[in-house]
């Protein structure tokens, strides 16, 4: 159901809500777009919100209709009762019912890491829903380096007494991912990652829990994620790659690209895990994707 309280401005967005099969209020935006092309359907990363797509939507919306959702135990989504329901089985279910809300026949899925490995799955089991798919620094085989970085972090709340505190402790953790970054891009992705609870500290934006079940090895994706990228073959697609990710690898990117004869493989220089999509190679492979898709 979307609030429809307040009329939408330029590059805004309209909040809306919709119920999971075990009972959840989930939180999604909506981007405004032409009625005539497939809604874009944009699913962040495993401890990331609906913040994470605001430069990406702002740019698309009105030519395209833009779908963030946010998975169960980020940002004002609800948290689970059962945190071993935060895998990709369940988010599946969540986003089904979405669908039916919203009365979504077809969408293109642009996909960051574990939005990624949900966009791979959609087309495998729901494809003739899904039109095209962007798949930001993620693929059918996962960096163990880079998942044991994850593990190493998830899960631990942190929290900091002001938005300069928080934008340098990331700087300080992230320099490697990020390594042009200046204060000025440190704080507006504190900003993403962070909220502001009413004791007046600076928390992250997700449910501790959700590292429970990832934890487990397996659980981060399905047990076959190779054929379930077979589920985009003959549809256009964009796989975008972080230069020095430790997610995703270039040979597996470059297995993927050859898979996928129709995909088109871009690098983002200098980056790590995992691009923002707003950089400018990004942003051009985006528009190359949406021009196919139109």
């Amino acid at each position: 159901m979307t609030d429809r309280r307040n009329p939408p401005r330029p590059g805004a967005w309209q909040d809306g809500f919709w119920w999971s099969n075990d009972g959840l209020r989930l939180h999604y935006r909506d981007y405004a777009g032409r009625a005539d092309r497939p809604a874009i359907l944009c699913l962040a990363g495993l401890t990331r919100n609906a913040r994470d797509f605001e430069g990406v939507a702002a740019r698309l919306a009105g030519e395209w209709r833009v779908i963030v959702p946010e998975m169960r135990g980020r940002g004002e989504s609800g948290y689970a009762r059962d945190p071993m329901s935060y895998v990709p089985l369940t988010y599946l279910q969540d986003l089904a019912a979405l669908f039916a809300e919203l009365a979504l026949d077809r969408v293109a899925v642009f996909g960051t890491s574990l939005g990624g490995i949900l966009a791979m799955l959609l087309a495998a089991t729901e494809g003739d829903r899904v039109a095209g798919a962007l798949l930001n620094d993620v693929g059918p085989e996962l960096s163990p380096a880079g998942i044991a970085r994850i593990r190493g972090y998830v899960g631990r709340q942190l929290w900091h007494p002001t938005w300069m505190h928080a934008a340098r402790a990331l700087a300080e953790a992230n320099e490697d991912v990020y390594p042009d970054y200046g204060i000025a891009e440190w704080l507006a992705m504190a900003k993403r990652l962070y909220r502001l609870n009413s004791a007046g500290r600076i928390l992250l934006d997700y449910d501790m829990k959700i590292a429970e079940p990832f934890r487990v090895p397996g659980n981060e994706a399905g047990p076959d994620m190779w054929r379930a990228l077979d589920g985009l073959r003959g549809k256009p697609v964009a796989l975008i790659r972080g230069e020095c990710s430790d997610i995703l690898s270039a040979a597996v990117a470059e297995r993927m690209a050859g898979a996928l004869p129709e995909a088109e493989l871009v690098t983002v220089p200098n980056t790590g895990h995992a691009p923002t999509l707003e950089e400018p190679e990004a942003a051009a492979a985006i528009d190359r994707l949406l021009a196919r898709l139109a």
